[in-house]
């Protein structure tokens, strides 16, 4: 079968890779990839936005599975375009992807349905927003109410950093419409964790829990970006607290959802908080996670298009009950040990760079590593830096330790000029495992 995967980014370059090895696939596309997407399948020259022209596309081409990664799509529709009967997709709908795209409208449904997270206020003005601040205290976390990257989340301990966050979202419109409201809930202590499971909107899987690592600093320090390095499975999530969120948070979101008549089916992503009295839903992404992708599909040890054609045809729950399969027993569809992935990024990031830098030193794939590209172009024979976050270095072993070890060696053989990196990716366990 012909399967094109829409996105340019790490996450785009991991599902590639991991469906380029199923039996089912004949030819592969990545629209509109990057520097190192074209070592698994074809560049298909289209942007992830461009509905129209991946909509043509599709259809002259006789594509049979369509694979959405980034956000920005889905929002705008893209799985909508596609007749069911025709073309497989997998992805939700607009109407689905609001769990992701309007915050406002994924802390109702969690309300309404008693979903655990953290209490909040919508303000559609900066001057209520700050008066409201003043009123509750601090800590709080303020966040932009729509897509924003990963990076239109604050979280402030004093009434400055509140009111600077409000001015960033709001008034300096850092985020553009997707700060038309602002979102302000209280600030939860834990663990963060991020769980995905593969969904046709009744039946879900969970995949390896993983862990990622936000802010720019080691010591989780710093401005927020859309990840600097993951690692799974994450410890923190043992298989009571797995099902825990299963129950409590996975089954009763995909039943709102049903309820709403916006059925839920592809890749959901809850990125939790464990809490002392449980586990709290801080986020709802509709997509894959990035770099939790990079770090958690190397550990899959079935067939993701299996997967993927078992959701777009609603036949997930058949295939759970043939192979015996419960939706929370994620180890039986994985490998043992560990993933960890160490991003490399542009001196600057999150904020202002410089592109067009030559990467030299990537080291060879082999079975206990893999670089995947993100922020990398190819021009005249060299390879250049694109974006932000460049590559994604991963390593895998029996230990966390082992896994961080093969990432980190491989990450140091990797130059480029202004390279970034945390070295503390896994902290808080790794001196355990």
């Amino acid at each position: 079968m012909k399967v094109l995967v829409i996105g340019s980014g790490g996450r785009e370059h991991a599902l590639a890779w991991k469906i380029r090895q199923s039996d089912h696939v004949t030819w592969l596309g990545i629209a509109p990839g990057n520097g190192g997407t074209s070592s698994v399948g074809e560049t298909v020259n289209i942007q992830a936005n461009d509905i129209e022209g991946i909509r043509k596309y599709v259809e002259e081409n006789s594509i049979n599975l369509l694979v959405i990664g980034p956000e920005d799509p889905l929002a705008n529709g893209l799985s909508d375009v596609f007749d069911p009967g025709t073309v497989f997709v997998f992805g939700p709908s607009a109407a689905a992807a609001q769990i992701e795209s309007d915050k406002r409208f994924a802390k109702d449904l969690m309300a309404a349905h008693n979903i655990p997270t953290a209490e909040y206020r919508v303000f559609n003005d900066p001057a209520s927003a700050k008066s409201f601040v003043r009123e509750h205290g601090v800590p709080l976390v303020v966040k932009a109410c729509g897509l924003a990257a990963g990076k239109g989340v604050f979280i402030c301990g004093n009434e400055s950093e509140a009111d600077e966050a409000i001015d960033t979202i709001m008034i300096n419109r850092k985020f553009g419409d997707s700060g038309n409201e602002v979102l302000i809930e209280d600030c939860l202590e834990g663990p963060e964790v991020s769980l995905q499971v593969i969904t046709d909107g009744e039946n879900y899987i969970t995949l390896p829990p993983s862990q990622d690592h936000k802010r720019i600093g080691e010591g989780d320090t710093g401005p927020n970006t859309g990840g600097m390095g993951a690692y799974s499975p994450a410890p923190v999530m043992d298989d009571d607290m797995v099902e825990r969120c299963g129950r409590e948070i996975i089954e009763p979101t995909l039943r709102a959802m049903r309820e709403a008549g916006t059925p839920y089916k592809g890749l959901l992503y809850a990125g939790l908080m464990i809490c002392e009295d449980g586990p709290r839903v801080l986020e709802f992404n509709c997509r894959f996670g990035d770099p939790e992708t990079q770090a958690v599909l190397p550990l899959l040890a079935v067939d993701l298009v299996d997967l993927m054609l078992a959701v777009a045809t609603g036949k997930l729950g058949v295939m759970m009950d043939a192979i015996k399969l419960d939706s929370n027993d994620w180890k039986r569809i994985s490998r043992t040990g560990f993933s960890t992935s160490i991003i490399l990024a542009s001196e600057g990031y999150p904020g202002s760079y410089q592109k067009g830098k030559e990467i030299t030193g990537i080291p060879s794939e082999r079975e206990d590593l893999i670089v995947f590209h993100a922020g990398t172009k190819w021009d005249s024979g060299s390879l250049l830096t694109s974006g932000g976050r460049v590559l994604a270095v991963n390593g895998l072993g029996n230990t966390l330790k082992d896994a961080l070890n093969k990432s980190y060696e491989a990450a140091n053989s990797v130059e480029f000029e202004g390279k970034y990196l945390r070295r503390d990716i896994g902290w808080r366990v790794v001196g355990d495992n």
